[in-house]
C-alpha cells in the first residue's frame, strides 16, 4: 500500500448558535503529522470556548488579537532562526485565511415553538 500525503485538513465548527461551518484547510508541505495538527485546532476552540463562557461577553476583535499575540509568543519562544520564523508564521495564516474561501457554512434557523 501506497502512504499518500494528506495534503487538506478538513475541520468541521459548530457555533452554540447552531451554526455549522465546514473547513478544508491547505497544510503545509512539510506538516509532520495532520492527526495532531487537528487534534491542536480542536483543543484551542475548546479551551477558547471555555474561556469565554468564564470572562463573560468579550468582544471579537479583543479574542482575535489574543490569538495573535498568542501565535507571536509562541513562534519567538521556539527554537529557529529569527528570520525564518516570522517568514514560515506568516505564510501559514495567509494560507489559512485563503482556505476560508471555500468554507461551507449552515445558519441554524430560528423560529418558534
Amino acid at each position: 500500500m501506497v502512504n499518500k500525503k494528506i495534503t487538506r485538513l478538513p475541520v468541521d465548527v459548530t457555533t452554540t448558535m447552531g451554526d455549522k461551518f465546514s473547513f478544508n484547510f491547505k497544510l503545509h508541505e512539510h506538516t509532520a503529522d495532520p492527526i495532531k495538527v487537528s487534534n491542536l485546532v480542536s483543543s484551542v476552540l475548546a479551551t477558547l470556548d471555555n474561556e469565554i463562557k468564564l470572562l463573560g461577553e468579550t468582544s471579537n476583535g479583543d479574542v482575535l488579537q489574543g490569538l495573535a499575540m498568542a501565535l507571536a509568543i509562541r513562534s519567538k519562544i521556539i527554537h529557529g532562526a529569527d528570520d525564518t520564523t516570522p517568514r514560515l508564521v506568516k505564510s501559514l495564516v495567509n494560507d489559512a485565511l485563503e482556505s476560508l474561501d471555500n468554507t461551507k457554512i449552515n445558519v441554524a434557523t430560528a423560529g418558534n415553538a
